[in-house]
């Protein structure tokens, strides 16, 4: 059995209080420059690479950026640990997930395109007779671009009944979003360790090694993984300081480490492969950090709502807890937004989302509790999605009775959490989301029939407006 040290010592920094579901610590704040050690006095002071470390660690650099990025953008992690990531035995190709995908362009013939609305009903957990880890049930449902061109995003199911043992997993195309839906996660990382939950979400950036046990039994979650970019906090403009997701309310883990010299297996997903990396040692052996390129997580219950207290609504941008830039200025490449507990108080409005067509394409999930309006099974552990420009809304049945209804303030989404991946970018469906997953449905276009025109019943009230008005009548050359 390895030996573990957690250490609660973190430089300059709040430290949370353990809780019975979440025995760990953690550093908060959104973008700081952190530092932690599990053992006093590891950290060197003054310098990042001293000639000679205390207790003969190895420093190991790691950046998340160009190193000639702007001093704002520019993230980087310095190491102390036992062994350097360095001491490994090569790299071996492993056999192709045909679920998992990562080139999402037309001319791949695995991926579809479609103009109408989808939606899935909750996808299925692995059968007690396999044993799938969370590196083995990763299912990618849509996505867009490429991570060879440092521009885009894929969107995958987790399906898991088996927590990852002398296992790690890094990612070197992208940074994951990943929301767990049904049971915790505990994510053993280089940086520490965090215990999330459903209605918690973490990020685990590109380049970092982690391990996935499932404490709660079979885990199902949504992950985005972003190409070229890092997750951000939306500008809040007219808000002022505070607002959203506010920066002190995310979580950091604080430095822990393993004294395990048996063999590991390293997974790395370079362009969407696969590859096996074997080590001599654990990789969780880092005994002192510092540095702003971290893993984090954040309780979505803790996001400030903000919305309109007089008429119409405001655009759905006040959901977004965290944004990530494309490359053309101005224009998110994913926005991260939540529908969660809130009051609804606008008067002489038209109450739920107005019908719409927005250059965005939206990818929807439910992490617990009820949300109207989707397709007719939208459920936890489910989806739905729009293409961009295509027109949708909520059915005639919800629109006669927002039409019609008494506007009284009103609590909406109560116990309820619904998030929406949003790209400016058109997204393309995976082979297993169309054909493999067993659970695609599309949304059923009756559910607007009774959308007539209405308009024409008004002829005799119409004619007499325009004719007073000056106006030729309809019907009237």
């Amino acid at each position: 059995m390895p030996l573990s040290t957690t250490g609660a010592s973190a430089q300059g920094a709040y430290i949370t209080t353990p809780t019975e579901k979440d025995p760990y610590i953690y550093q908060v704040g959104f973008g700081n420059r952190f530092a932690s050690e599990a053992i006093p006095g590891v950290l060197p002071q003054g310098q990042n690479m001293p000639q000679k470390n205390k207790y003969e660690l190895y420093t190991e650099g790691m950046t998340g950026a160009s190193f000639v990025a702007p001093r704002a953008e520019n993230l980087n992690a310095w190491l102390y640990r036992i062994r350097p990531s360095v001491a490994h035995q090569g790299f071996t190709r492993l056999p192709d997930n045909p679920d998992l995908e990562s080139c999402f362009l037309p001319l791949n013939p695995k991926v579809h395109v479609s103009p109408t609305q989808l939606a899935w009903h909750p996808f299925s957990l692995p059968s007690d007779s396999e044993k799938v880890d969370f590196v083995d049930g990763l299912k990618t449902i849509a996505g867009n671009g490429d991570p060879t061109l440092h521009e885009g995003l894929a969107i995958h199911m987790y399906l898991a009944n088996t927590s990852m043992e002398k296992k790690a997993f890094c990612n070197n195309d992208g940074d994951m979003l990943i929301l767990p839906q049904q049971g915790r996660l505990d994510i053993q990382t280089e940086f520490g360790k965090l215990m999330v939950r459903s209605g918690e979400i973490c990020v685990i950036q590109r380049g970092m090694k982690f391990k996935v046990i499932l404490p709660d039994g079979p885990s199902r979650g949504y992950i985005q993984e972003i190409y070229g970019s890092h997750y951000i906090l939306p500008e809040l403009g007219p808000l002022g300081g505070h607002g959203l997701a506010n920066p002190r309310d995310f979580e950091t883990p604080v430095a822990c480490f393993d004294l395990d010299q048996t063999p590991w297996n390293i997974i790395y997903k370079v362009c969407g492969q696969l590859h096996s990396c074997a080590q001599e040692h654990t990789p969780f052996d880092v005994v002192a950090w510092h540095g702003n390129y971290v893993p984090y997580k954040y309780a979505l219950e803790k996001f400030t709502n903000v919305g309109s207290i007089s008429k119409d609504h405001i655009d759905p941008s006040i959901f977004c807890v965290l944004t990530a830039k494309s490359k053309q200025p101005g224009v998110p490449l994913a926005d991260f937004l939540i529908f969660s507990p809130r009051w609804d108080v606008a008067s002489g409005t038209f109450r739920p989302p107005y019908y719409h067509r927005n250059s965005s394409t939206e990818f929807m999930g439910l992490l617990y509790g009820a949300y109207g309006g989707r397709s007719d099974g939208f459920q936890p552990g489910g989806a739905s999605y729009e293409t961009g420009f295509c027109p949708h809304g909520v059915s005639y049945d919800e629109f006669k009775k927002a039409s019609e209804g008494q506007l009284e303030p009103m609590r909406i989404s109560e116990g309820t959490i619904a998030f929406m991946f949003e790209s400016s970018m058109m997204f393309t469906i995976t082979d297993y989301a169309m054909k493999r997953s067993g659970k695609l449905h599309e949304h059923e276009p009756k559910m607007w029939d009774n959308l007539k025109g209405q308009f024409v019943n008004h002829l005799e009230e119409i004619n007499a407006d325009l004719k007073a008005a000056g106006l030729p009548e309809l019907g009237t050359k």
